[in-house]
Order: structure tokens, then sequence, then C-alpha cells
């Protein structure tokens, strides 16, 4: 099969191959995929750099964990009806050296998840970190009608999708992004308010657009840098669910935090409970099934071009996912 990979770490122009590949055979309790699209995200980057300490897993990486295809083949006790699915893919190269930038992937059936009717593949190989980071990021600030929930880097993949969904849910929103384009986005995405985060009176800003009460729940992307803004942002007993940081230490307002009874949650979405795992699949494919979700596609490559998608994403010029056709 066809597939990129890489062997050392680096600059993605130095160390990335595109060539042949031995094909996976589903091993028992496996499906194998025939992918279509592979979806890059920050952390594929980040791993391939080696940031945050990451050292090689294996001696060649297939990165990538998010991808969307047709199983093929299954393994030993794996229904033989499930050849023939579309499916998206989630974890799909976590604590596992082969991911979906190949031309096929085999992983454990669950993983392989069934595409609803009118969702095309694309979108699905936006689904397994940005979709399923949002949907759990939801589910444990738990919005509901006459709740406000703050969603930081409202234009990005993972908080895009956290708006449309809070909203699903009855909420009010508001985003915070840094530029015009970026609160537009946001906007499309149905977020009530929007506010650059930049500037010198954006807490005040979110407290006056909730009558001056300030937010049940934010949901964070940066918890390093914007921690300090919370006693402007949220109500007593309140809570934040982090789900990224820029830094290995946050300074908090931690007197605050405490006499306001604030809550702070923080997941890493490769590793979460499986209760909760299949309880945001649930909401995930609901909403997917009643065409609630829009999907941003910003750019698809061909797979050859791997190294440059890597180096977009990491870039961050662009709103929405980058794609590689396999």
């Amino acid at each position: 099969m066809r597939a990129a990979c890489y062997s050392h770490q680096g600059p993605a122009p130095e160390v990335f191959t595109v060539g042949e590949q031995p094909t996976p055979e589903p091993g028992p309790g496996e499906v194998r995929v025939r992918l279509r699209w592979s979806g890059v995200n920050p952390s594929d980057w980040k791993t391939r750099k080696g940031g945050g300490g990451r050292k090689l897993m294996a001696p060649l990486i297939i990165p990538h964990s998010d991808g969307a295809g047709v199983i093929d083949a299954v393994g030993e006790g794996v229904q033989a009806s499930r050849i023939g699915e579309r499916v998206w893919i989630w974890n799909g190269q976590w604590k596992r050296p082969f991911g979906t930038a190949a031309q096929w992937i085999a992983l454990p059936s669950a993983q392989a998840v069934k595409l609803p009717d009118g969702v095309d593949e694309e979108a699905g190989a936006c689904l397994g970190i940005p979709a399923f980071t949002a949907m759990h990021a939801v589910r444990l600030a738990a919005p509901h009608p006459g709740t406000t929930v703050l969603v930081a880097g409202g234009a990005g993949s993972v908080g895009h999708y956290a708006i449309q969904m809070a909203r699903a849910r009855g909420a009010t929103v508001i985003a915070s992004t840094s530029s015009p384009a970026k609160a537009q986005h946001a906007l499309a995405a149905g977020a009530d308010h929007v506010f650059d985060y930049r500037s010198s009176d954006f807490a005040a800003r979110v407290k006056a657009a909730t009558g001056g009460a300030g937010v049940d729940a934010v949901i964070e992307v940066n918890l390093t840098a914007n921690a300090a803004q919370y006693p402007g942002l949220l109500k007593a007993h309140g809570q934040v669910v982090v789900y990224g940081i820029t830094g290995a230490e946050a300074t908090l307002p931690a007197l605050w935090l405490m006499q306001n009874s604030i809550a702070l949650k923080f997941f890493m979405i490769y590793d979460i409970p499986p209760v909760d795992r299949e309880a945001a699949l649930r909401e995930l494919d609901a909403l997917l099934r009643a065409q609630r979700l829009r999907h941003t596609v910003a750019l698809r490559l061909p797979l050859d071009r791997i190294a440059e998608a890597h180096d977009i994403v990491e870039r961050g010029e662009l709103m929405g996912h980058v794609l590689l056709e396999v």
C-alpha cells in the first residue's frame, strides 16, 4: 500500500517519505479500512517534531489519528456484515505506530464508527480529534437552556464544533477570536456573541453580554494564556473545561477560584473513560444523523504533499480542517 511515514523526528520536509509499505491484515476483533481521507491535526506535527518530550514509539511511524473510508475486511470475532460500511476513525495512531496517512489501516472494530447516511467521508475525517474533543468538552460543561458558555478560540477546529454543540443543547454561546474573519467563522457556527480576546476590555464585554452575571462555563483552548481573566468572566460555581494548554505550567487566580467554588476539569481526548466515550459517540452520532453540524474543510491535498500539510497546520494559517486524499 502507499503510505507516508517517518523514522526520525524533525522538520516535515526532512523526515517524511511516501512510498510502499505492507498492507495490514485485521487481527481478532479488528477491521481493515480502505481509507479515502486522512485528517491532519496539531498533535500530529507536535509528535513528529518530538514536542512535549514525545519520542518515537517504533522504528517507523505512519502518522495521523483521524480518517475516513470503507471497511473492506474483518478479523475473527467481527461480523462480516461490517464489510462495505463507510466509517470514520478515532485514535488511529494513539499508542500505535501506524495511523491513517496510508491507503489502509487495521484497528479495533470500535474505533471505526459507521458514518450516517448523508455525511460524506471528508466530514468523517474531521471528527476523530476535533469533533470528539468538542463533544466531550461540551458534555463536561453540561450546557442547557438558560446557561451561557464561553468557547475560547471559537474559530479553531474544536471551538467551531463546540459552538454548534452547545447551541444544540440550548445554551447561549459567546466565542473569543482574534480577527474579523475568525469572528465571522464563529458566528457562522452559531455563536450569539463574538469578542476579540486581545482587546483590553474583553472580560468586560463578555460580562456585559451576560447582563453582568458572567458565564456559567468556559470551554478552554489555552489555560496557560487565559486563566488570569477568569475572575472577570465566570459567575460563582462556574466551571472551566480545559482541553488545551501552551505550557507545562499555568498561573491561576487560586484564591478567587476557591472563594467562588470554580471547578476546573481537565481531559485529553485520546484517553477518556470508556463510559464517557460511548456517551459522547451517541450524542455525536445523533447530531450527525440530524445534519446539525457544519464541517469546514479548508484545504485538500494529495498524500504526497503531507509535509506541506503539516507545515500549514503548524503555522495555523487556515480556518478549518486540512485533509489528505489517500
